[in-house]
């Protein structure tokens, strides 16, 4: 059996109009909170649509790139050129690391065995939840850092953030944001646009690896499947930002990390079946 290889009742329960749902499910919940939502998609990808864990991150990481490709120009259009251009310096900070960690993280990704892959991401599901929580319910603050030091330190924070967006498939917006708040003292709103800036070509980084192995024949074979998909999860992140602010975040928030943990709970027992 393949990596490409999925159980029947989760192909059939791949319609057009399923996936849309699914599509703008995930987005609603991700535009809510001003992200895209993939770290939500990819338990769908496995649980409901039956694709394995790492044909499932690949199509995770197909749409994901189409959502950061809409998102961007919005991005741009609120953040000028010129706002972004004086943090060039912390973008290429962060891409130093970010690029050798996403091909890090694929390269790895293809090479695990499919349990420890569903190991991986349900330890990882979990780090996302508290990373969620930790971003929204703690002030961040700025640690003074002499300048060697931060420019290290943006470089090991990229690399792990590479290899994580990698391996899940998500564009890496979750860790971005903080760690450019964290470590650089700039406000949310920039930081989100530069998260995007450097979360692109890092997922054309992790993208080429893929297409390298021979799992990536999961997009051909599903390829209107993911379209229809990327198309919902648009949809849904721009009726997540109407809605962005309608449910506190006291609320909102425990609710998607305990999703997050669930779907890390299931993904857990995906690696005690595969055994």
């Amino acid at each position: 059996m393949t990596e490409d290889d999925s159980t029947a009742q989760g192909r059939a329960m791949r319609s057009p109009s399923l996936a849309f749902a699914a599509g703008v499910a995930v987005g609603v919940l991700g535009g809510m909170i001003g992200l895209g939502g993939a770290e939500f998609r990819l338990p769908l990808l496995i649980g409901l649509f039956g694709f394995a864990a790492l044909s499932a991150v690949i199509v995770n990481k197909a749409i994901s790139l189409v959502v950061v490709l809409t998102a961007l120009p919005a991005r741009l259009a609120a953040v000028s050129f010129v706002d972004l251009g004086t943090h060039w310096a912390v973008a290429a900070n962060l891409l130093a690391g970010s690029l050798l960690g996403a091909w890090a993280g694929a390269s790895w990704a293809v090479r695990m065995r499919t349990t420890t892959l569903y190991t991986v991401l349900a330890v990882l599901m979990t780090l996302m939840a508290a990373a969620l929580l930790f971003t929204h319910f703690t002030a961040l603050g700025s640690p003074v850092l002499p300048g060697p030091v931060r420019t290290v330190a943006g470089v090991a924070a990229g690399f792990g953030i590479g290899v994580v967006a990698a391996i899940m498939g998500v564009a890496g917006g979750e860790l971005l944001i903080p760690a450019i708040v964290l470590l650089y003292a700039i406000d949310i709103k920039t930081a989100g646009s530069l998260s995007l800036l450097v979360s692109l070509p890092t997922m054309l980084v992790a993208f080429a690896r893929y297409s390298r192995d021979g799992s990536f024949a999961v997009l051909s074979a599903n390829r209107r499947f993911a379209v229809v998909m990327a198309a919902g999860s648009i949809t849904g992140a721009l009726l997540g930002g109407l809605l962005l602010g309608v449910i506190p975040d006291l609320v909102l928030i425990p609710i998607l990390a305990a999703i997050l943990l669930i779907s890390a709970i299931k993904m857990a027992r995906h690696a005690s079946a595969s055994e």
